[in-house]
């Protein structure tokens, strides 16, 4: 029983976490709105929950993914596509090309300088995937706020190098959601498409 409650008050943060970021995903997964109000309590938690175990990128990402929350519900709930109909939801579209380059750019870069943050200004002993996984999530966020059924791709990617990351770090039940998030992500970008060509 002792042993128990000591695994229940070293995880409990990361077990109410892992149940918010099931409930996130699957209304990712859905397209629905409340998927951000969700986003900007999750990542609170995180704040504490990541700087705790010397994930310092994640950190810091956890402090943005609050602000872009934020931005995300904006944009979903006011935000105009060309050729999108009055009183129609901001619909599902596909990454523009003319993006492809800029949002490359923009992810060697953010890589690149979170890792000369981590390295420099912090003990980390995993700057370069903490660094890696932290910018591509930029673009995966900015992604789905734009509601590109590409932001799907990304997630995965992002998902299965958090998994393996998390683990590594001792937090296994956030482990386990991104393991679940990478079948998630794959169910979601089939949704996404579906429901992308139903609208048209």
């Amino acid at each position: 029983m002792a042993d128990i409650q000591t695994f229940l008050a070293e995880h409990w943060l990361d077990m109410l976490s892992t149940v918010l970021g099931i409930i996130y995903i699957i209304l990712e997964y859905k397209a629905h709105i409340a998927l951000w109000l969700v986003g900007i309590v999750m990542p609170a938690i995180d704040i504490y929950l990541f700087w705790s175990v010397g994930l310092y990128a994640d950190f810091g990402m956890a402090i943005y993914y609050t602000f872009a929350a934020l931005y995300g519900y904006a944009v979903w709930k006011f935000g105009r596509k060309k050729n999108q109909k009055a009183n129609e939801q901001l619909p599902i579209t596909h990454f523009k090309q003319s993006l492809i380059l800029p949002s490359v750019l923009v992810f060697l870069a953010a890589w690149l300088g979170i890792y000369e943050i981590l390295i420099h200004f912090t003990n980390s002993d995993v700057p370069v995937t903490d660094s890696f996984i932290n910018a591509l999530s930029f673009i995966g966020l900015w992604a789905l706020a734009r509601k590109y059924l590409e932001q799907w791709a990304v997630w995965i990617v992002v998902d299965a190098v958090s998994a393996a990351l998390y683990a590594y770090k001792g937090i296994p039940f956030k482990a386990g959601l991104y393991a679940l998030y990478v079948v998630i992500a794959v169910m979601g970008y089939c949704k996404w498409r579906k429901m992308m060509t139903e609208n048209r």
